[in-house]
């Protein structure tokens, strides 16, 4: 309970103890009616001073039609027509429900504050030997900074020197720790825990992870989707009909009724007036609905899922297909060399040498995964020329002679004859001055948990998930039938995926949506061009947090399902308060219209619904921490 909340609650509970002196001291003796309300002003003024004084400035500044105004206008409406004790009641009863909602959207907060606190206090630049402590911001990429024990990384880096284990729980919601050593990335946000590190940075503080995800945090709350902005333009709408709706009732049906030969009719539906604007106050709507996203958010950011919005969280609930990009993403993107395959007189280390070379210009996975083959630093005086192809590989001069390493393909579009690797796994076949040299066979198994994803996935109501990749024909189709991934489109360039989404996006209904998972690198057009992208792995990617509108900080397939299980529960729970809210008020209304509903029915009209739907609210953000 924050300092605020504590001021407001003693408050509370000082006016409450007034109101029940007065209440209490003017049922037992007779006392004039002045002496009644001047005794009355003192538990109404504790109380409810500060919803006088906004409802006051709001008409000040033209927004006249807000929950304040309607407090105060009901409650002095209760002064007019003498009933004082009603008067205080509605007004300690509304600042009770104001307390809760306070309280509700503090404990909503918590989760993400967590999430809040990858906030670095500082770095420790060394310069020359001596370490001085200075903001981050002021640190410029290529520098040098020790993180000790227990600090916090600033910033994005490499490990120079030493080595540790780093706490990620903050970012990925995974609680086993991570062993770093020289020459491992490190991302700013997490705890090092044990030993000194010294790391090189690599990106200035505004572009680090930990920047990005703030920001993200900041401006998810911003982004509504279509349930949220339902509720504020029926918010801005409503509020001024109710109150030109009281006051017809208060002045139109005694005008008729005799009214004019009879005052006291007046006062009777002056009363229904006001009880009618009492129940009328649409907090119940206004705080619990945007509550009940903003919990969804927070408990998914519990469990290391970074959702941009209530618009995401709505089309998360209405997933109906699941396509995935398959290296990294579904596989661990950690290749091996699983064969080399020399062709005619060529050897085995001449094969990976050359290969090694070529590829040394390359930071894909395949590449790398060559390069570590090798086993050693390739010498880049042998190289010249060196040029990627999309999709296809690479092409270098080694040693002054044409060297191509990649897919089929490229040896295709070259005019050059290669089999094709017998073997499961991606191959890259090598040619040098035009001639095939063989192949290396890479292999990239699926993560862990990627099969039981797929199956909770369709047990979530996803009805077909699909897989593309630039990779083999065969390899794709061994590793869909392991997962049990329903199509796979294999030896896609990065434009036929899009493509391919957009026919998956046209043959889908209107009402059911389409998620795209990748590695938010190269995959970028696709997350943009999908209903919903998610990034997987997004630790460190730039590409992921921008183009993405789910980040998930860790690489575990596992964690989409339980992304649509609580956005599922976000969006039920927003549409029962919604459906509670507006049929309670409804009845009420009708009953204070006609007289039946007294002040004390209309204060559970309007604070009893709005506290039970921002208890209601609070359910979206118990989600249990998943690791």
């Amino acid at each position: 309970m924050s300092a605020k909340q504590k001021k407001n609650l003693i408050r509370i509970l000082a006016g409450a103890g007034l109101y029940i002196i007065y209440a209490v001291t003017f049922h037992l003796i007779e006392a004039p009616w002045y002496a009644a309300l001047l005794a009355s002003l003192v538990p109404y003024a504790v109380v409810g001073y500060d919803v006088v004084i906004k409802a006051i400035r709001g008409i000040g500044h033209g927004q006249v039609f807000d929950e304040q105004f309607l407090m105060v206008l009901a409650t002095v409406g209760a002064y007019v027509v003498a009933e004082y004790s009603e008067a205080v009641a509605v007004m300690l009863f509304y600042q009770v429900g104001e307390w809760f909602q306070s309280y509700a959207v503090g404990r909503s907060r918590q989760s993400i504050a967590g999430l809040m606190d990858i906030y670095p206090e500082h770095a420790n630049l060394e310069v020359d030997g001596v370490l001085q402590e200075v903001e981050p911001d002021e640190v410029e990429v290529g520098s040098l900074i020790v993180v000790k024990p227990g600090e916090r990384i600033p910033l994005d880096g490499v490990v120079v020197e030493g080595s540790s284990q780093v706490d990620t729980s903050a970012l990925t919601g995974e609680s086993v720790p991570r062993v770093v050593r020289p020459g491992d990335t490190l991302i700013s946000g997490c705890i090092n825990s044990t030993d000194l590190l010294r790391v090189r940075t690599t990106k200035e503080f505004d572009d680090s992870t930990v920047a990005k995800i703030l920001e993200l945090v900041e401006n998810s709350a911003e982004k509504k989707g279509r349930v949220e902005s339902f509720i504020t333009r029926f918010a801005r709408y409503y509020t001024p009909i109710v109150v030109i709706a009281a006051l017809f009732l208060a002045v139109v049906p005694p005008f008729f009724t005799g009214g004019l030969r009879n005052p006291g009719i007046w006062l009777d539906w002056i009363q229904r007036a006001c009880i009618f604007l009492v129940i009328s106050c649409p907090c119940a709507l206004v705080i619990s609905v945007p509550m009940s996203f903003f919990g969804g958010i927070g408990g998914a950011s519990k469990n290391g899922i970074l959702v941009k919005g209530s618009t995401y969280m709505e089309l998360l609930a209405r997933l109906d297909t699941v396509v995935f990009d398959k290296t990294g993403t579904l596989t661990q993107g950690s290749f091996q060399v699983a064969e080399v395959s020399p062709a005619g007189d060529t050897s085995r280390e001449a094969l990976l040498e050359v290969a090694a070379l070529a590829e040394s210009c390359s930071n894909h996975p395949i590449a790398r995964s060559i390069q570590a083959a090798y086993g050693a630093q390739p010498d880049l005086t042998r190289i010249s020329g060196a040029e990627e192809q999309a999709g296809r590989g690479v092409q270098a001069q080694v040693d002054g002679k044409p060297v191509l390493a990649g897919n089929l393909l490229l040896m295709q579009e070259a005019g050059i004859q290669a089999p094709p690797a017998p073997a499961a796994g991606t191959a890259v076949y090598v040619a040098c001055e035009g001639r095939y040299w063989g192949y290396i066979l890479i292999a990239d198994r699926p993560k862990p948990d990627a099969k039981e994803a797929i199956a909770r996935l369709k047990a979530a109501g996803v009805s077909q998930t699909v897989m593309l990749t630039g990779d083999r024909a065969e390899v794709a189709q061994a590793v869909a039938q392991e997962l049990g991934i329903d199509q796979v489109y294999a030896q896609l360039l990065p434009a036929d995926k899009v493509e391919r989404v957009e026919g998956l996006l046209a043959a889908e209904p209107p009402q059911r949506k389409l998620a795209f998972v990748g590695d938010g690198i190269n995959d970028a057009p696709v997350l943009t061009r999908a209903d919903v992208g998610i990034a997987m792995g997004a630790l460190g990617s730039d590409a992921a947090i921008e183009a993405a509108d789910v980040v998930l900080m860790d690489d575990k397939p596992s964690k989409i399902p339980l992304a649509i299980a609580i956005a599922k529960k976000t969006v039920a729970i927003a549409h029962e308060n919604i459906v509670f809210a507006l049929a309670v008020k409804g009845v009420f209304l009708i009953m204070g219209a006609l007289g039946v509903a007294t002040m004390w029915e209309a204060v559970f009209a309007d604070v009893g619904v709005a506290v039970l739907a921002i208890l209601n609210a609070m359910r979206a953000m118990n989600t249990p921490k998943q690791s």
